[in-house]
């Protein structure tokens, strides 16, 4: 080790945003177990230093100036310390040189392998940090490679999954294929951060609809709840803070453009969009669309809601396997019986 070490340890440093004084401490600490293990020593006294302007390393055994040497490992007689420097005085610490003849190969080794380590561990701090900036947010990932039904995306270099669990139901994706999807987690594990997202959340639905729409941008128009059955239906209710503004025209666009984008985005899931209300027996007649209710009676309390519907309307309120009413319930937060008027 020598100057030109420092300076490319610097470079390094700077390159990857570590601290260089960060990156010295983690080596003489490391050389300090390098010492120990090559020179058969356990004893917690030996110092390792490294020369910031030559790169030069020194090994140092700590012993404390004493009257009577009990312990030759950790004390030095007072007369044998002064020898080397007359200010010493009892109970002073003492460093005595005791760098081995090839402790430079040892050190090069150590240093290279703890400079990789502080670097991947830096860099999966700075994967981590960035990333957890994004969980909750919709990014683009680059299919790379499928395991046993997960695959693995690539975002910006950083690998990132998305499970079988949240994939949608009849989707297939094509290696390199730029697909959208939900940050749902960022954790640490053993091999670094774990990046997990998703294509079934409705918070992918409700990011899609901030992206696309100006006014739900703005604030102008927001989106109070969100049902999803991933890859078949989503319902969305919506409400204008402005009431120039058709809350529900502004998603949809003129001749349905701006909605159709969110639609091929998410490869044909229809997706319905009614008027939230506060009054919960207008919002649970919006959230059956597209069938009319002939009558309603709701009970807050119990957050139940008794529906009534034409006869010919039946199974147009409930839903091919119900999948109508139970997601106006999840939309609505109320349990719905929906009976027709013959009934």
């Amino acid at each position: 080790m020598n100057k030109d070490f420092i300076l490319a340890l610097e470079e390094i440093a700077k390159e990857k945003n570590i601290s260089t004084d960060i990156l010295l401490e983690a080596i003489e600490a490391a050389l300090v177990s390098a010492y120990k293990r090559n020179y058969n020593t356990t004893e917690s006294n030996v110092l390792v230093n490294i020369d910031k302007d030559k790169g030069n390393v020194k090994v140092y055994i700590q012993k404390e100036a004493v009257e009577t040497v009990e312990n030759p490992l950790t004390q030095i007689q007072i007369e044998e310390a002064q020898k080397i420097s007359k200010k010493y005085q009892l109970g002073d610490i003492i460093n005595i040189e005791d760098t081995p003849a090839n402790f430079g190969r040892i050190a090069a080794q150590t240093a290279k392998q703890i400079v990789m380590q502080r670097i991947r561990e830096a860099e999966r701090t700075l994967i981590f940090s960035e990333f957890s900036d994004k969980e909750g947010t919709v990014i683009n990932g680059n299919v790379q490679r499928i395991e046993k039904k997960n695959i693995f995306l690539d975002v910006d270099k950083t690998e990132v999954l998305l499970p079988a669990n949240e994939q949608t139901p009849g989707e297939s994706y094509q290696f390199h294929q730029i697909i959208k999807v939900f940050v749902t987690g960022v954790k640490q594990s053993t091999k670094g951060p774990l990046i997990t997202v998703s294509r079934t959340r409705p918070g992918l639905v409700k990011k899609l609809f901030e992206e696309e729409i100006p006014e739900i941008k703005d604030g102008i128009v927001e989106i109070k709840s969100i049902s999803r059955e991933a890859g078949s239906r989503t319902k969305m209710a919506v409400w204008s803070n402005d009431e120039n503004v058709d809350p529900i025209g502004a998603c949809i666009g003129t001749r349905g453009t701006r909605i159709q984008t969110i639609i091929d985005e998410l490869n044909g899931e229809k997706i319905d969009i009614v008027k939230y209300s506060e009054d919960p027996a207008e919002f649970i007649k919006a959230a059956l669309s597209p069938a009319e209710v002939v009558s309603l009676d709701v009970n807050v309390e119990a957050k139940e809601a008794y529906v009534i519907v034409p006869f010919s309307q039946l199974s147009l309120a409930i839903g091919k396997e119900g999948q109508n009413a139970r997601l106006a319930a999840r939309l609505t937060g109320y349990k719905i019986d929906i009976k027709s008027d013959q009934q």
